[in-house]
């Protein structure tokens, strides 16, 4: 068995991280107090071929796979951009998975080439304010207009409303009463953003307010036949085969957050002197760092193997919500050890450490909370009777 990165591997990683440091953490925290779109950094990762990494080689991107999408995102979150860097590219390079599995050729062909180059963002709309997490509860329609549809409804946390030209909406267009399953009856759609049909409101929150997240109202939004992705009645079926892959890149910025608050609070406890001697020499302050540093890297060989595992097809499901599980909460500690670390000067905005903080804090709730990874694992792994 080899643990060393494979030599690819180790250069896409060197080459984000060297991209990434054009971007400093004063520029971070200056899109973050001001609400602005980090556009600077996220033209240059676009020339740098990165935000189309993920999409297939015929239609302008870099075919990889999500080992080598996590590993972009886990540099660009450590880099200390952290939720802010992530979020602005994560949909591009991941996002409109759907489509290339479910989408027809004409609609792969005309959108996805544009999100390779990065000059199409799309967003993406499932959450809804009465439905949470029970996605098969969405009130959100679309009613059949000649060959298109209508679309009635409101979305909440759709990140990058603002920036995108389209979003992948999931609706009803079979009422919940009139199905066989719950599941049934939700179709995926590639809607317009930009259209008088649709009003978006940022939603003010604690953190990662470089990319807003917003409410999205949508009334009889106007969408083509052609922007239906795949079948009709299908569109649960299209989202859980991305499910996987979405939890291991979201552990992936969960563990380059983590690493860097844990770079910077101990490049602090070596240069803080009290009482003579660096605060890093008072085990007080160098063990939580040193246990900060097992549980980042023992979630980094989970994350390893989420990833290879979901790139190799085979079910990945254990993995997936283990790694999702696992670099959150390393993330956070690493996060909350950092902020320790520096004591009051944790809580200032001067060194940092509070935005990671804020950030990694997000990394425990989406895209789906903890204790959801933990129900599969109990239920699927486990085997223990479903509690919902």
């Amino acid at each position: 068995m080899d643990f060393r990165e494979p030599e690819d591997h180790r250069l896409v990683r060197e080459a984000v991280r060297d991209l990434c440091a054009r971007f400093d953490d004063d520029y971070w925290a200056e899109c973050e107090r001001t609400h602005t779109f980090p556009w600077a950094f996220y033209d240059a990762m676009a020339a740098g071929g990165w935000v189309g990494i993920a999409i297939p080689e015929q239609y302008g991107g870099g075919g990889q796979g999500i080992a080598v999408a996590a590993i972009v995102l886990e540099e660009v979150a450590a880099s200390g951009a952290c939720m802010n860097g992530a979020s602005a590219i994560h949909m591009s390079i991941f996002g409109m998975h759907p489509v290339v599995l479910h989408g027809s050729e004409e609609m792969r062909e005309r959108y996805l080439p544009r999100v390779a180059i990065g000059d199409l963002h799309v967003a993406f709309g499932v959450t809804e304010p009465d439905a949470g997490l029970d996605t098969t509860a969405i009130t959100t329609r679309a009613v059949r207009d000649g060959d298109g549809f209508r679309v009635y409804g409101r979305k909440v946390w759709t990140s990058k409303a603002l920036e995108s030209e389209k979003v992948l909406l999931l609706v009803r267009t079979t009422a919940l009463g009139e199905v066989a399953k719950r599941t049934d009856g939700l179709s995926l759609l590639l809607a317009d953003l930009r259209d008088p049909a649709v009003t978006i409101t940022p939603i003010p929150k604690m953190g990662r307010n470089a990319v807003a997240s917003c409410e999205v109202a949508y009334d009889g939004l106007a969408v083509s036949g052609d922007d239906l992705v795949g079948e009709e009645g299908r569109g649960f079926r299209y989202l859980l085969d991305g499910l996987n892959a979405e939890r291991v890149l979201i552990a992936a910025e969960a563990l380059g957050t983590g690493r860097a608050a844990l770079r910077r609070a101990v490049a602090y406890a070596k240069e803080r002197r009290v009482f003579g001697r660096s605060i890093g020499a008072n085990q007080a302050v160098a063990h939580p760092l040193a246990e900060a540093h097992a549980r980042l890297h023992a979630a980094s060989l989970v994350v390893a193997e989420a990833a290879w595992t979901v790139d190799r097809g085979d079910p990945a499901g254990e993995a997936a919500n283990s790694a999702k599980f696992v670099a959150a909460e390393a993330g956070f500690f690493a996060a909350d050890t950092a902020v320790q670390t520096h004591g009051g000067f944790g809580y200032a905005e001067e060194f940092h450490v509070e935005r990671y903080f804020r950030e990694a804090r997000l990394q425990r709730l989406a895209p789906l909370p903890q204790a959801m990874a933990l129900n599969y694992l109990a239920q699927s792994v486990l085997g223990l009777e479903r509690s919902y």
